[in-house]
């Protein structure tokens, strides 16, 4: 007679599932992550409890920029040491820690929130766009930098954006040496990013 198969707790399955819908986590990944919580309740489980009802209690986007903070404007929106004139447009707010790491570029961000996909069905109005068009025609604006990743659906995104800003007669430029075709900013080493940043063109 073939023996009943044991599954883990309904508590323990929604775990699993929960955890892998997080990008990098696959089922196993899931599987042994929440094994680990499981097992280091005090140490990793409890701590990570609060910190994620802390983090969605408290951490809202920023209405300026888009970029994730505890306040609105954010940190980088709200320094003074900080250059206007210039406004680095990337697709998540994970690219904006990653630049923030190099240490490169000391003026504004702009979060888009994705890039557009016809794969996925992004089309231009579910991205921040209109709002970088305002904050692009604002007063003492130089340049809008595009530092969107060489994917395919990065590029198409950053010619659509040039087109949009041609008119505005500012200058746009894109990220150039140092960032390889199919990179992801967020991926990169700090030297890359910081050489990509120094490096790059107009379009």
């Amino acid at each position: 007679m073939r023996s009943k198969s044991i599954t883990a707790a309904p508590e323990i399955e929604a775990l699993i599932a929960l955890l892998a819908k997080v990008p990098g986590l696959g089922p196993r990944s899931a599987r042994r992550a929440a094994l680990q919580l499981l097992k280091k309740k005090d140490v990793l489980m409890v701590p990570l409890a609060a910190a994620l009802t802390n983090a969605a209690e408290k951490v809202r986007p920023c209405s300026n920029c888009g970029a994730l903070d505890t306040q609105d404007p954010c940190t980088l929106c709200s320094a003074y040491d900080r250059d206007d004139g210039l406004i680095c447009v990337v697709a998540e707010v994970g690219d904006v820690w990653a630049l923030e790491r190099a240490g490169a570029f000391k003026g504004r961000y702009h979060v888009l929130g994705g890039v557009l996909s016809a794969l996925d069905g992004v089309r231009p109005d579910d991205l921040r766009i209109p709002k970088l068009m305002e904050r692009a025609s604002g007063a003492g604006v130089r340049e809008i930098i595009l530092a969107l990743s060489a994917t395919v659906d990065g590029q198409t995104t950053a010619h659509y954006l040039a087109d949009r800003l041609q008119p505005l007669g500012i200058m746009v430029s894109r990220l150039s040496h140092g960032v390889p075709v199919g990179g992801e900013l967020d991926l990169l080493d700090d030297g890359t990013l910081f050489a990509a940043l120094q490096s790059r063109r107009s379009t």
